[in-house]
């Protein structure tokens, strides 16, 4: 009985968070290509084995798959869902008229306009969430909650543990992870906080001094030195009930979602120099346990939070200049346009091969760290 309960808090809402913004995003390459005369053959949610499809009067076949794991929306011509090459076979077959209506035939500016659909498109996305949030229920902010603590920081000396949730800093009552900053960046009685802190329910009081740690502000070389706690905030949203207006509720969300981008190119960049644990990279199990977390424990508006977070993060992973992702393909229309030349074939394929072994292993890191995350969690 047990694991029907785990299917429909876990499973369901994952496949409906990840179908949803799958085609999101697959239908922002859509509708471009269909403004720019393009050819759409299939728009599948899914991989592998066709569940179900229809074929519209355009000709482009609409279909469900038996793998909920992603999505593809393959053009007249391609060799596949992810356009990273020619069917030669079908292209000698194709008419002038079709060669119009190919993807592989259109200059690279309609090539990149359709390209950078699907990013954007999940951008949009996200801020009408956030719009609609703010404007109907009120404010997204980031709680003052502890994500994680740093090594040999204030915090991690003084006993402060994930998911401990701030109250007070110096019998100032803080809302929000920016208030415990701005609260500690106050304090000048010794360099002494004192905390009152809710831990599983139960309220703490916690007193100890604040040491100055090392930062970078931009993750670059530079460092400078500021006192703090030694924390980081969760990946994760709340809402104040405070409504905004139509207009405020627009700019709120885009400055929310700049960011949120702003945030997670942060993190890669602390990644990528050794300044952040390769650790917290998560993958598909993550995103399923946090939809089944946020499904147990919250409502329907933090699952539109978490899946409006996700819109972003998918946009802008799809951006990175990878082969295989829509940032590769960016990168070699752009090219194209400078050099007014199409690059080789056989250049293409090599980049999309070296891009498509990244990519798997960035997909077997992430997945071992969420079995790792998995088993600490159940077992230990």
């Amino acid at each position: 009985m047990e694991w029907i309960v785990n299917t429909i808090y876990y499973v369901v809402p994952f496949i409906i968070l990840l179908g949803i913004l799958v085609f999101v995003h697959e239908f922002g390459h859509f509708i471009i290509a269909r403004l720019c005369g393009v050819q759409v053959d299939a728009f599948s949610i899914g991989f592998g084995k066709t569940l179900w499809s229809r074929k519209d009067k355009y000709g482009t076949e609409w279909k469900l798959s038996a793998i909920p794991l992603g999505g593809y929306c393959q053009f007249l011509g391609d060799a596949d869902g992810a356009s990273t090459g020619v069917d030669q076979k079908k292209v000698k077959k194709l008419t002038k008229a079709q060669k119009k209506k190919a993807f592989a035939f259109q200059n690279p500016y309609k090539k990149l306009a359709i390209v950078l659909a699907g990013p954007l498109a999940n951008y949009v996305f996200a801020i009408i969430i956030f719009a609609v949030v703010f404007a109907f229920f009120g404010k997204m902010v980031f709680p003052p909650v502890v994500g994680s603590v740093m090594d040999g920081g204030a915090a991690q000396k003084a006993g402060i543990i994930a998911e401990d949730r701030i109250v007070t800093v110096n019998g100032h009552n803080v809302s929000s992870f920016d208030d415990i900053r701005k609260e500690v960046a106050l304090i000048d009685d010794g360099n002494i906080a004192t905390l009152e802190i809710l831990r599983q329910g139960e309220k703490m009081t916690l007193t100890f001094p604040i040491e100055e740690m090392e930062y970078s502000p931009d993750c670059g070389q530079t460092t400078v030195k500021q006192r703090m706690l030694g924390i980081r905030s969760v990946n994760r949203v709340e809402v104040e009930h405070t409504k905004m207006g139509i207009l405020s509720s627009i700019k709120e969300a885009c400055v929310q979602t700049w960011t949120i981008t702003e945030t997670t190119l942060r993190g890669v960049g602390q990644m990528i120099t050794g300044r952040r644990s390769s650790e917290e990279l998560g993958g598909i199990i993550r995103i399923a346990e946090m939809s089944g977390d946020i499904t147990k424990k919250y409502g329907m508006l933090d699952f539109l939070m978490f899946m409006a977070l996700l819109s972003i993060n998918l946009g802008l992973i799809n951006l990175f200049p990878i082969p295989v992702l829509d940032g590769g393909h960016v990168v070699i229309f752009l090219l194209e346009i400078i050099f007014r030349k199409e690059m080789n074939n056989r250049v293409k394929e090599t980049l999309f091969k070296i891009g498509f072994s990244l990519l798997i292993l960035l997909m077997i890191l992430a997945t071992w760290n969420d079995v790792v995350r998995l088993f600490k969690r159940w077992f230990l």
